[in-house]
């Protein structure tokens, strides 16, 4: 019959002391030590039971030592104490608690259940081993966790009782413990013969020693930390999971780590699929029917080559109502399934493929998570075992959920980013020239690459066709990053091409572009910020009859120029101050470019990176444009992968490579006008002539036209001297009369009774384009007639 109260009171000598030294309790088992009763001590000093001086206070909080004490009977009584001292609290005054064993408690027969029970009864699983290392004796514990009974396996090695490589490293610690006679401790994790699955074990070991000291064998104590070593996994795997996933605003890259993560911690395949973002924009849906469209984004598995996928990255495929990415998605919680209870059954039916991969790699147990972000789906990751035997359990679903929470919060930073990112491209892209214009002055290639972190900027390159043959090329670059940084660029690049228009010198369009950058600076920033948004900017002027060039940049890395015979140098060219500073001069640089010249344009992310200097990256560009070829795209390639990390670059590249042509002097005809109204018929013939040579003798009556009347007005109202140049282009017939007058001429409509005003009227008529440049010397009007009929206008 048990006991409802197993203890005996008077079995302790008890006493009460408060700080004053009275005693204030007394039991029975002080009485019976001391012999007297509580009535004769209660309320006196402790001091009178002391037989000799009494001891100082203690200061800590527990004292114990032996004291001599006086009996009732008058005898002097040897009695060891242990006092606690307990300090005031919560109303109860600080006191000393002291307490003496009456009687010794008898020792354990050798034979009796308790002497027994301190081995083979332990909870702990033990095992003594001898000095050659073989079992001598274990528990009951610990034979339940090898699974063998004792007198099968007395006599054996850990080795050969276990089985596995983590029995190899437990004996050699365990000779460890028998040469140097200090216990150690050791961590394992495995399954032993009487586990169904793997636990983690403290395994304590210490030498055994008889009473010299000699050392003859070593006991084994094994403690079950399983709970612990999981809790400790899967903390770790969390804070694991927050620092591999989302290192990049990739959404790909992002799946993938949630997949890489996972396997093998928690599952031994992974799969993650997403859904596609509506085509014209908008929200993902927030309820689900079967089927549900995903698409393959990323998988992983503890096999090479992720052989139980059957679907690759980058397909869709339509999942029914019985599949665990359906079924997870509309029910908005995660599903665990097994193979043995039958509820994938219907789902493998389904899918033929599946079933057979599923018997193939033995898989048993599926979890499918759903991907979830700011009240948003997302996905579905779905987590399969079927090297690890044991199925997925609750802790397995929380850490799942803990870990994926994480991820669909970096998936949904990717997709916000990649959406902007996208806009952002798209906007620069449209912003951009789409084709180069084919021109007789210079062929041209170029290439255009977002930042790959950074998204999309401010770069530009332009090349716009002039008249009189010239072309202008433009490369900038504004600050920052975005839609904003693009919007800007958008309008800077318009700019240019307005004041291109009107043949502005590249040292006035420059002055005319700060001006603007200086009025967007405050309109983004208020009055008095100018600098608030930033630009740099080349403009340059290539002229195929002179064969001249004339350069002007605003704070921009000057052009490199690669002419005949492989002669590379960086054109020294005045820096200028950055665009929307204000009140700064420009300067401009002429040089002169021989036929086949190679003229690099280029924004500093492509010579600038994080591990390089400036100087560096110049000197690289220096050695791919030296191994320049016949092909300007392939040059720009070869520049871009010598002079950019694989990984992209920091900062957005924007690249522009123009060869020069040079037209003919035979294809040029200069004539100097004199100051005569009758001389005009003289100069028609000439014009006439020359066409025939030109056999353009179809163009002549309307050359004819044009000339008389621009050579008349230049005669009438412009200053001397007067000098008139065709250019015979390929397609086009251009005429330019120049004189020193800055007076520009104005098309208007004459009346119906106006004797002049009626020339440039039938010049607008007759010809594709006309229009003035002013020079330094003047002025020049230049028209462009059409050498075929279906184009002209």
């Amino acid at each position: 019959m048990s006991r409802v109260y197993p203890f005996d009171d008077a079995a302790t000598a008890r006493a009460v002391i408060d700080e004053d030294g009275t005693l204030v309790e007394w039991n029975e088992g002080a009485r019976r030590l001391l012999g007297h009763p509580a009535d004769e001590v209660v309320g006196r000093s402790a001091a009178l039971l002391l037989a000799g001086d009494p001891p100082p206070v203690p200061a800590g909080a527990r004292w114990d030592g032996t004291l001599a004490l006086r009996h009732r009977d008058g005898r002097t009584v040897p009695v060891w104490l242990v006092a606690h001292h307990r300090t005031a609290a919560d109303g109860c005054p600080a006191r000393w608690l002291v307490f003496a064993p009456v009687t010794a408690g008898r020792p354990a027969e050798p034979d009796s259940p308790l002497a027994r029970a301190a081995l083979v009864q332990s909870p702990c699983a033990i095992a003594v081993y001898d000095e050659r290392l073989r079992l001598r004796q274990v528990n009951e514990a610990m034979a339940e966790v090898i699974g063998l009974p004792e007198e099968r396996i007395r006599g054996l090695r850990i080795t050969e009782i276990g089985g596995k490589p983590q029995s190899e490293e437990l004996e050699r610690k365990m000779l460890q413990v028998l040469t140097t006679g200090r216990p150690l401790d050791v961590q394992t994790y495995m399954r032993t013969g009487g586990e169904y699955r793997a636990h983690a074990w403290l395994a304590r070991m210490a030498p055994v020693t008889d009473a010299a000291g000699v050392v003859l064998g070593v006991s084994l104590a094994a403690h079950d930390i399983t709970e612990n070593y999981l809790a400790r996994e899967r903390l770790q795997l969390v804070n694991e999971a927050s620092v591999r996933i989302g290192s990049t605003l990739d959404v790909t890259r992002t799946a993938q780590e949630l997949a890489d993560v996972c396997v093998p911690a928690l599952a031994d395949f992974v799969t993650v699929d997403l859904l596609d973002p509506p085509e014209n924009g908008g929200d993902l849906p927030t309820r689900f029917s079967a089927p549900v469209t995903l698409r393959r984004i990323a998988h992983q598995s503890v096999l090479p080559g992720v052989p139980e996928a059957v679907l690759k990255p980058g397909h869709t495929e339509a999942y029914p109502a019985s599949s665990p990415q359906a079924d997870s998605l509309i029910a908005g919680h995660t599903i665990v399934a097994s193979v043995a209870s039958g509820e994938m059954t219907q789902w493998l039916d389904w899918h033929g493929l599946r079933a057979e991969r599923v018997r193939e790699f033995g898989v048993h147990s599926s979890m499918a998570v759903p991907i979830q972000a700011r009240g948003t789906t997302l996905g579905v990751a779905v987590l399969t075992r079927h090297r690890r035997p044991d199925p997925f359990g609750p802790d397995d679903v929380l850490l799942a959920e803990e870990i994926t929470a994480r991820a669909a919060v970096c998936v949904d930073n990717a997709r916000r980013y990649s959406r902007e990112r996208e806009t952002a491209l798209a906007l620069q892209r449209s912003l951009l020239p789409r084709t180069l214009p084919h021109t007789a002055a210079l062929q041209a290639a170029s290439r255009y690459l977002p930042a790959a972190r950074a998204g999309v900027g401010g770069d530009w390159f332009d090349v716009i066709p002039l008249s009189g043959l010239r072309v202008a090329m433009v490369v900038g670059d504004v600050v920052g990053h975005g839609v904003q940084a693009s919007a800007t660029m958008g309008r800077l690049r318009t700019a240019v091409r307005t004041l291109a228009d009107i043949d502005l010198a590249p040292d006035e369009l420059l002055t005319h572009l700060d001006d603007l950058v200086v009025r967007l600076s405050e309109e983004l920033g208020g009055e008095g910020s100018p600098g608030e948004l930033g630009a740099t900017c080349l403009y340059a002027v290539y002229d195929p009859v002179s064969r001249h060039c004339t350069l002007a940049r605003a704070g921009h890395p000057a052009p490199v120029v690669l002419r005949p015979g492989h002669r590379l140098h960086e054109v020294d060219l005045p820096a200028g101050p950055p665009l929307g500073l204000g009140g700064l001069p420009f300067e401009s640089t002429e040089i002169e470019l021989p036929e086949g010249t190679v003229l690099a344009l280029f924004t500093d992310g492509l010579i600038t990176s994080q591990h390089r200097d400036p100087d560096a990256g110049l000197r690289l560009l220096h050695e791919a444009l030296a191994a320049y070829s016949d092909s300007l795209d392939e040059t720009c390639d070869r520049i871009l992968h010598a002079l950019l990390p694989s990984g992209g670059a920091a900062d957005d590249v924007a690249l522009l490579l123009a060869r020069t042509q040079g037209l003919p002097p035979s294809r040029v005809a200069t004539w100097d006008i004199p100051a005569d109204p009758a001389l005009v018929a003289p100069i028609r013939k000439q014009v006439v002539e020359r066409l025939e040579v030109w056999d353009l003798t179809m163009a002549s009556f309307t050359a004819e036209l044009v000339v008389s009347e621009l050579v008349t007005n230049a005669i009438r109202y412009g200053a001397h001297p007067i000098r008139l140049r065709l250019i015979h282009d390929t397609t086009r017939l251009i005429c330019e009369v120049s004189d020193t007058s800055h007076t520009a001429p104005h098309l208007r409509r004459a009346k119906t009774w106006d004797e002049g005003g009626r020339g440039l009227l039938l010049v607008a008529q007759l010809t594709q384009r006309w229009g003035t440049r002013h020079t330094g010397e003047g002025k020049t009007i230049w028209a462009e007639l059409s050498l075929f009929p279906e184009d002209a206008v």
